[in-house]
């Protein structure tokens, strides 16, 4: 599923202002790559294949299967509300 145009009204809806949604939305993207990681690594134990993590994976034509990228899944989720954040103030 790609991304298709987001309404700048849709996003002025669910933050106060567009930088504080778009760091919303890359914080929500970077949860869901690290979720990802941690499952695919969790999957290869169960599967008995314990290699070193660093070492990258051929891919097979045959057996890929293809994810939404983390970006698509994480402005759809801040789009839909189910992105929390709180909001911090620096104070020097």
């Amino acid at each position: 599923m790609g991304l298709k145009t987001i309404p700048f009204r849709d996003i002025e809806e669910r933050a106060e202002n567009m930088y504080e949604a778009v760091a919303a939305m890359s914080g929500q993207a970077k949860r869901e790559l690290d979720e990802r990681i941690v499952n695919r690594a969790i999957k290869e134990v169960q599967d008995d294949e314990v290699d070193v993590f660093d070492e990258v994976e051929e891919l097979n034509p045959e057996t890929y299967e293809e994810e939404d990228k983390v970006t698509t899944v994480a402005i759809n989720q801040f789009l839909d509300g189910d992105v929390k954040w709180k909001k911090t103030e620096i104070i020097k």
